[in-house]
């Protein structure tokens, strides 16, 4: 297990918004994704449940299970020595209500080595965070664009209500959530929501008013099957892996077929 003398903490976290310290979140799914980020000083690596569209070819979150989160937290958690470790409650636990949830988060801090959970929804949501966080489990809070709801909202939608925002935001941080992310809001809600809470905003697809960003790890590099082009608008390709992964793996399969690998000195 790595050191984890110097982490990171839900409670530092928290204070990193009064200290104007942006905060820096990726998602990472494995060991050496989550090294990665780690040693490049990301403040929060999420367990996401963005691993069903990203990792496992699904069309949305929702067939991602419980045994799989922990499969995946258990090999981040190993990775991370300074780093938070959040892992995603998947659904449906949080939308059977509080116990549910209460035993889904603790067998996540139980069998791996995370900080805390993330729980989508808002005000709908705040008692089931509210008992999460009485079991003495961190709760980072998801509002906004809710890709658990995406059947009943009928896809993906921006957030332009402001009023709802604002309830929802309050509810999180009234319930003891030590942040929230705020998912596909118009920039200037987001703004506002920011300045009305006392935990941190962490924005996806949310503008610049947020006290932190979180992106997925393979957007940032461009690790999927589409184009750079094709990049979520809220996204930066920092690095296209696509197009070097697969020059590479052109070249080797060249060389396998013309005999140019393996050398002599590549042999025993």
């Amino acid at each position: 297990m790595a050191n984890k003398s110097g982490a990171l903490s839900a409670t530092k976290i928290t204070k990193m918004k009064e200290a104007r310290d942006k905060i820096v979140v990726v998602t990472a799914y494995d060991y050496p994704t989550a090294r990665l980020a780690d040693a490049s000083g990301v403040d929060v690596i999420l367990v996401g449940d963005s691993v069903g569209t990203v990792v496992q070819g699904r069309s949305t979150t929702l067939g991602v299970t419980l045994d799989q989160t922990i499969y995946h937290t258990e090999m981040v958690a190993r990775a991370a020595t300074r780093a938070v470790v959040i892992a995603d409650i998947p659904f449906p636990y949080c939308q059977l209500g509080p116990e549910e949830a209460v035993r889904a988060s603790a067998r996540v801090l139980k069998e791996t080595d995370a900080t805390g959970v993330k729980i989508e929804g808002g005000a709908s949501r705040a008692s089931t965070i509210r008992a999460v966080v009485d079991a003495g489990i961190p709760v980072l809070g998801h509002i906004g664009l809710a890709p658990q709801s995406v059947k009943a909202l009928g896809g993906y939608r921006i957030q332009r209500d402001l009023d709802r925002l604002l309830a929802d935001a309050a509810a999180v941080e009234e319930s003891g959530a030590f942040a929230v992310v705020l998912e596909c809001v118009q920039s200037d809600y987001a703004s506002e929501v920011t300045k009305k809470l006392s935990i941190p905003t962490i924005g996806i697809g949310a503008g610049a008013g947020c006290d932190g960003q979180v992106l997925v790890f393979h957007d940032l590099f461009n690790f999927t099957d589409h184009a750079a082009s094709e990049t979520p608008k809220h996204a930066r390709v920092y690095c296209d892996l696509n197009q070097i992964l697969q020059a590479g793996l052109r070249e080797y399969v060249s060389d396998v077929k013309t005999g140019a690998f393996p050398s002599d000195s590549e042999s025993w």
